[in-house]
């Protein structure tokens, strides 16, 4: 398992964006521009019909992906279309990975084993996601108490499984996350839904603070979109920041207005350089160990 090499040697900029939004060809260039914009991870969006977490920025966004043609076949297809040299993080919903199943390999594991795909859960899934290239997963909707047999399945196949803390996440279901996650922890930096906001919310600190012996990297996200917001939070403590709102802004923009592929890259990219370089500001910002 090896997200946390990203985190280090500096705080990692970690970006989000749907698969296949607005099309297969335009979002290979835009992912590739990401890392081009200086990258440490990046999270890929599988769209799913009902995503719970997401604000209308991202729905909108899986929307166009799914309109596009976007599927779990597609989307493997894309990850092993991409020419990137970061570690790459599916995030999705669990309904989509525990009902995973091309009807090849579906009847191939079944007369081998004699199980049915439901019975074999989420390993077919992240069986194939490790072959193209994913390292670790995001899943919204999967409660920690019934992440077991997909922290099985990334056992097995030696990939991460990270879990969101929200701000009220606490008790016997925060000890379960702990016990579970891997490579690093998304630390959701306010309540609600995803969307970019034009201020950094103050409870950010004490959520690192609550989480500070963790022995995984602690990375931030839900509504930053300035190189100034990500310095901000990576001076108060944080590993690295998530990005996704403010990126799929300008993938939408440039849909809407039928701007061309390369031009929305380039903005992609220059805000990806922003959003690193604040980052590498904020860790700057932190006080130094005393010397002995």
């Amino acid at each position: 398992m090896g997200l946390e090499r990203a985190f280090a040697d500096e705080p990692a900029f970690v970006p989000y964006l749907a698969a296949g939004d607005p099309n297969y060809e335009d979002s290979l260039a835009y992912v590739e521009a990401l890392a081009e914009g200086g990258a440490d991870v990046i999270e890929l969006g599988l769209p799913f019909s009902e995503p719970i977490a997401e604000g209308k920025t991202i729905q909108d966004a899986i929307v166009r992906s799914l309109d596009a043609g976007m599927t779990p076949g597609r989307f493997f297809e894309f990850v092993d279309d991409l020419d990137v040299d970061v570690p790459l993080v599916c995030m999705t919903y669990y309904n989509l990975i525990y009902q995973y199943g091309d009807s090849e390999a579906q009847r191939a594991s079944e007369s081998a084993s004699g199980a049915t795909a439901s019975e074999e859960g989420p390993r077919p899934f992240v069986e194939k996601a490790a072959d193209v290239g994913i390292e670790g997963f995001v899943v919204p909707d999967l409660p920690a108490e019934e992440a077991g047999p997909l922290r099985d399945a990334c056992d097995e196949f030696g990939l991460d499984l990270i879990f969101i803390v929200a701000p009220t996440t606490e008790g016997d279901r925060l000890d379960r996350m702990r016990e579970q996650i891997s490579g690093y922890v998304y630390v959701q930096a306010r309540m609600g839904v995803t969307g970019a906001r034009d201020d950094v919310d103050d409870a950010t600190g004490a959520s690192l603070a609550r989480l500070s012996d963790w022995d995984v990297p602690k990375a931030v996200g839900f509504g930053i979109k300035t190189g100034d917001h990500a310095e901000e939070i990576v001076a108060a403590g944080a590993d690295g920041v998530i990005v996704g709102s403010a990126l799929v802004d300008i993938v939408a923009d440039g849909y809407e207005n039928d701007r061309p592929t390369e031009a929305v890259a380039a903005d992609l990219e220059s805000l990806a350089r922003e959003l690193k370089e604040g980052a590498l500001r904020g860790a700057q910002e932190r006080p130094q160990p005393e010397r002995t």
